[in-house]
């Protein structure tokens, strides 16, 4: 009976306690998920344009997938045939604490060449075109004064779009942090593994080359595989 005396006047603080930290961690995963936006875009092989983002400080996640057209759940084999209207895009999720939009929108379009309508580099058709996706006006005015100024800085036109945002269709499991994998794939170059693999075809495709060609030392990714 004592020990039950002593013991029911602790329980109340020590559960109050416990209730107080859950709030704070939950308060903590609400804060952290309302202070991350995201930025869609379409720049060619969406292997590329995740693999160069996933590199910028700020940003939390780039996500391959499509976007753009109208075909519900498409699979990679539906776009590439053509038809489904989608685009593959990249979802990039960034906290806008650490890197605003704007430079965000200013390095997409200097890791392209957003004066090429028909594809980009070696991969050829509209799947391969370039867009950027926007969600409301603040949205619009960020690209269409980042696209003003690529235009003026390389003195050619700009072919890249804004275009409404419609929904975004993750790519299956493979295609993710494909540029970083370990599994062993069979390529035109023999077996490699992905990471390899990757390297190898953003040489052959000709990507870093034009991208040095087009913007200089303005490209933020031409990295010289």
């Amino acid at each position: 009976m004592k020990i039950l005396a002593i013991l029911k006047p602790i329980a109340k603080p020590i559960a109050l306690g416990a209730f107080m930290v859950l709030a704070l961690v939950l308060r903590g995963h609400s804060v952290e998920a309302q202070s991350t936006e995201t930025l869609t875009v379409a720049g060619g092989c969406f292997w590329c344009v995740e693999s160069d983002f996933e590199s910028v400080p700020g940003v939390i996640e780039a996500v391959s997938g499509y976007t753009g057209g109208t075909t519900q759940n498409p699979t990679y084999k539906q776009v590439g045939r053509g038809g489904t209207g989608h685009l593959e895009a990249v979802e990039i999720t960034y906290d806008p604490s650490r890197i605003s939009r704007a430079t965000l929108l200013d390095m997409f379009l200097r890791s392209v060449d957003p004066t090429d309508a028909g594809g980009q580099f070696c991969d050829r058709g509209t799947v391969y075109s370039t867009a950027i996706f926007v969600s409301d006006a603040g949205e619009k005015s960020l690209a269409e004064q980042a696209v003003a100024q690529a235009q003026a800085d390389l003195g050619l036109k700009i072919v890249t779009p804004i275009l409404q945002a419609q929904t975004f269709y993750r790519a299956e499991d493979y295609h993710q942090n494909y540029y970083k994998g370990d599994n062993l794939v069979f390529t035109r170059f023999g077996p490699k593994r992905q990471a390899a693999a990757y390297k190898r075809y953003r040489q052959a495709c000709g990507r870093d080359a034009r991208l040095r060609q087009l913007w200089g030392d303005a490209a933020p990714f031409a990295k010289g595989y």
